[in-house]
């Protein structure tokens, strides 16, 4: 055998050298790219709610947690709990996913804030009812007086807290009944109610909502989400824009319950005929601003037929545009005054004052105690059926 030379083993080891440093870099290179990636990927999607702290058993039925995506990538995170939805994921300005519902990561969360309804579906009759009674077909029904002296969002234990049963038919939606057995919480006739929840394309959330009785009684279903247009967390809304197609809107007393006048926006705080900031008249002295702790009122829209939006709200940072269709007659904008910092969301934000606000489609709170105020009566042979779209885009 032949033994190298020495310049050989020099130019051999050179050789190794070049190929050690070679490789060195290039696995650096690959770790710093690994890194960045996951970094990249951290700060493009925020959390969403995990499946396990939704899986539980209440009033002997099982909760589960259900997750919607379209073809865009936007997402939503649903439960069968009290038909919340829990979360919802879309692009911001610059192509970011943005989390612009405000939601928990756990049932308890929501039981714990169970008096805020965060993302709740509402019924059977959203809104309030004066002093917990109505009367229809001249008997007097007494309802659970859980928001004093008044009835708020169904009672003390609304819609908000049962659990529906539910169906995912596909990727974009789910379905959920629930049976609301005569007498419950004080309301007359069987309610067989249908929710369904869908993320369109077009980065949508469809609400539709159907509803047959037995028995005449009323019903008024909306979602009670809370957004905040810059992201959960991301600090107040006061400086979002927002627009509503309403020249009128229903005055309360101090216990916010409609005084029966349908009044005009023009020249008051609560004129969003044309856009303006939420925080731009909010510490007005209005006495109506007074009665709500700032916006906590229901506004008469001037056209209600799914074409057109009816509200448009902007984010200031985020670049994200809502815009809310719906068919109902009403809107109730409220503007977060009583969020307290006491709850904490699933990215570990709290939920201090104003920092999100609710855009609640409906018929007119206490409309069984005002013949003036459009119907919320439902009889037996009829079906109640009402849509709301949230739409969402970026400012162009």
């Amino acid at each position: 055998m032949q033994h190298p030379t020495k310049s050989t083993l020099k130019n051999t080891s050179k050789i190794i050298l070049a190929v050690c440093i070679i490789s060195l870099a290039a696995c650096n290179h690959s770790a710093k790219k690994t890194v960045a990636n996951s970094i990249m990927t951290d700060t493009t999607k925020p959390l969403l709610p995990s499946k396990t702290g939704f899986e539980k058993t209440i009033d002997g039925k099982k909760t589960h947690l259900y997750l919607l995506k379209n073809k865009n990538g936007a997402e939503a995170a649903i439960t069968n709990y009290g038909g919340h939805l829990l979360a919802l994921l879309v692009p911001d300005k610059n192509g970011k996913l943005t989390d612009v519902v405000l939601g928990f990561d756990d049932i308890d969360g929501y039981k714990k804030a169970m008096s805020s309804y965060y993302g709740a579906t509402i019924g059977r009759y959203g809104n309030r009812i004066a002093k917990g009674h109505f009367i229809l077909d001249g008997r007097r029904y007494d309802l659970f007086i859980n928001n004093k002296p008044n009835t708020l969002h169904g009672g003390s234990k609304g819609f908000n807290d049962v659990v529906w049963d539910a169906s995912q038919a596909n990727d974009q939606s789910i379905t959920m009944t629930y049976l609301s057995k005569d007498g419950e919480e004080g309301y007359p006739g069987n309610l067989n109610v249908k929710v369904t929840y869908e993320l369109t394309d077009d980065n949508s959330i469809k609400i539709s909502y159907e509803a047959t009785t037995d028995k005449n009684t009323i019903i008024n279903l909306t979602n009670h989400s809370y957004f905040n247009l810059n992201g959960v967390g991301s600090g107040t809304i006061l400086d979002h824009t927002l627009q509503l197609r309403a020249a009128n809107y229903t005055p309360i007393d101090s216990t916010s319950i409609p005084t029966g006048e349908i009044a005009p926006v023009a020249g008051t705080p609560f004129d969003f005929t044309q856009p303006a900031t939420i925080g731009s008249r909010i510490n007005n002295t209005d006495t109506q601003l007074k009665n709500g702790s700032g916006y906590d009122h229901n506004f008469v829209l001037d056209k209600h037929d799914i074409s057109t939006p009816i509200a448009t709200a902007t984010g200031d940072e985020s670049g994200i545009v809502l815009e809310v269709f719906t068919d109902e007659p009403g809107i109730q904008f409220y503007s977060g005054n009583f969020m307290s910092g006491t709850n904490t969301f699933l990215n570990g934000k709290t939920d201090d004052q104003r920092t999100g606000f609710c855009l609640e489609t409906q018929h007119f709170p206490d409309s069984p105690n005002h013949p003036k105020f459009p119907s919320t009566e439902l009889k037996p042979g009829e079906t109640y059926k009402t849509v709301t779209i949230y739409k969402f885009s970026v400012k162009k």
